[in-house]
């Protein structure tokens, strides 16, 4: 073969070769394009959660490989290699369970130290509105009484003449006569007036409360301020006539005492359903001041007259001064009666046994709960029973304050302070230990503390108040306002629960006992139903 046939041949080859081979290597480019303009086409969230997915796989296929490696390390490891082990493993835990011991203690300090700020803040604040008070007219040595009684506390100190209406001292105005505070359980005296005046209350006729085993009377229910049996009782006047009560008593409305910008306080638009009862005894969504109070506990020491409080301005004012009634409250003589015996036997053996005098017979009522962003204590009384000289009505803030037990240990100061001045003269009125109003206990001491509503409030307020300045947030308007968990189920109507196995306790009347009311009916509207433990 010659040389220009070789050269002829190997180029022929050679087209060839490019003739086969090049198309497949142009449809190999053309799919990889393809494939690159489909990849940079997928959605990115896709694209994001595959590879997520991958890494998971990668990270389970390592943690598999360390704990099969884990394992055989462990099988390969010696008694003493494993003790070691376990020492050093449980030496990690402690370190661990050090350190978050350490962290809860810094916490309950920083709000140990909230608590101690914001405490101090409202005494601070107590006795810049002290010096800033309007004292001209007022006694001097009633005052001075009030002052010491109050001590270093934040709150005020109302007090003034039941019958006349004449106020003697009124210690932080701002608070007493501008500023609306929940009234707690103090409002079971509206709740008592309107149950008994509705014949819901029997008031000799004990009511087996929820499924404790004990039952009360409207005596015990007072004295020891029991919750549930005032939620009972509210639930069945309902909120329509208990705000009608509460209007009566001059809640929600100025007293007119003559004091610039005085606050009418608050009462609510509506509430239905278990939250009528738990108002009934916490009084929630209502704001009262403390001249309110003394005058509501006024009109009941004087026997229904709702009086206008004054302090004279002048000598001469007070030699003119003349009690002014803004109104009956309209409610019977009898119902108001009733009331005064737990009220006595709230100071005696009850709540407020803190304000206790053996001279003299007290009648008070106390409350405690979380309102105004603190815990709040109230203590509205008066004195003597027999021939009412003093109300005094004590309000205490403070999230650390022992709530009612300070309001009550106040107030008590207060009287004893001006017993020579105030109190009963010697052999013209019964004491306290000679005194047939007062009532006896009808509960077993040993459960007194179970059945005392003021002690469950107590506990709750303290609760939301160290949560609040801790900067958490405080739940439930009981707990608001301090609600204790109530007998009573979350329903509009009340359940009467079954009687328990124990015997029911001897009723004793006391010498307030009267006949049983006749109800008294209204064409078109029904009765409510009586507080009653017999069967439906």
């Amino acid at each position: 073969m010659t040389l220009k046939f070789r050269s002829l041949s190997l180029t022929a080859f050679v087209i060839s070769t490019i003739f086969f081979i090049a198309p497949p290597s142009a449809q190999a480019a053309s799919r990889a394009s393809r494939r690159a303009a489909a990849k940079s086409s997928k959605p990115a969230g896709r694209r994001g959660r595959d590879e997520a997915s991958s890494r998971r796989d990668s990270r389970g296929s390592r943690r598999e490989r360390a704990a099969k490696e884990s394992r055989k390390d462990s099988r390969s490891l010696s008694k003493r290699e494993r003790m070691a082990e376990a020492r050093r493993e449980a030496e990690r835990r402690r370190r661990e369970a050090a350190e978050a011991a350490r962290r809860a203690a810094i916490a309950r300090a920083i709000a140990l130290a909230r608590q101690r700020a914001a405490d101090q803040a409202l005494k601070d604040e107590t006795a810049a509105n002290i010096q800033k008070d309007e004292t001209q007219g007022e006694d001097p040595d009633i005052r001075r009484v009030a002052l010491q009684a109050l001590g270093d506390h934040a709150g005020t100190v109302v007090v003034m003449n039941p019958k006349t209406g004449q106020v003697y001292t009124v210690v932080n105005q701002d608070w007493a006569l501008r500023r609306g505070f929940k009234p707690c359980s103090t409002t079971k005296l509206v709740t008592g007036l309107a149950g008994l005046t509705e014949h819901v209350i029997d008031p000799v006729q004990t009511v087996n409360i929820g499924t404790a085993s004990y039952r009360l009377d409207l005596t015990d229910a007072l004295a020891f301020s029991d919750n549930g049996y005032f939620q009972r009782v509210g639930g069945q006047v309902g909120f329509d006539r208990m705000m009608q009560y509460a209007r009566k008593l001059g809640l929600g409305q100025q007293t007119g005492i003559n004091f610039p910008a005085e606050s009418p306080g608050r009462l609510p638009v509506f509430k239905e359903g278990y939250a009528v009862n738990h108002m009934s005894s916490h009084g929630d969504d209502i704001e009262v001041t403390a001249i309110q109070l003394a005058t509501l506990t006024s009109a009941i020491a004087n026997g229904g007259h709702l009086l206008v409080p004054h302090l004279p301005r002048t000598p001469e004012e007070n030699l003119r001064f003349q009690r002014v009634v803004k109104r009956d409250i309209e409610i019977p003589q009898e119902s108001v009666q009733r009331m005064i015996p737990g009220m006595i036997g709230s100071v005696a053996y009850g709540s407020g046994k803190r304000a206790n005098n053996p001279l003299e017979t007290i009648a008070g009522k106390t409350g405690t709960c979380t309102g105004q962003g603190s815990k709040l204590g109230l203590f509205t009384s008066f004195a003597p029973v027999h021939d009412p000289q003093l109300a005094i009505t004590v309000i205490t803030r403070g999230s650390t304050s022992a709530g009612y037990r300070d309001a009550s240990t106040i107030a008590g100061q207060v009287y004893r302070g001006l017993q020579n001045r105030f109190g009963p003269r010697p052999g013209a009125q019964p004491m306290l230990a000679s005194d047939p109003l007062v009532p006896r206990p009808h509960v077993d001491p040993r459960k007194a503390t179970e059945i005392n509503g003021e002690e469950k409030d107590e506990e709750d307020a303290t609760d939301a108040s160290a949560a609040t300045v801790a900067g958490g947030s405080t739940t439930q308007p009981g707990a608001q306002d301090g609600g204790a968990q109530s007998t009573l189920q979350k329903t509009a109507r009340t359940i009467e629960r079954p009687q328990t196995s124990a015997p029911a306790r001897t009723i004793t009347t006391t010498p307030f006992a009267l006949p049983a009311p006749q109800p008294k009916t209204t064409p078109g509207v029904e009765r409510p139903r009586r507080v009653s433990d017999r069967p439906e």
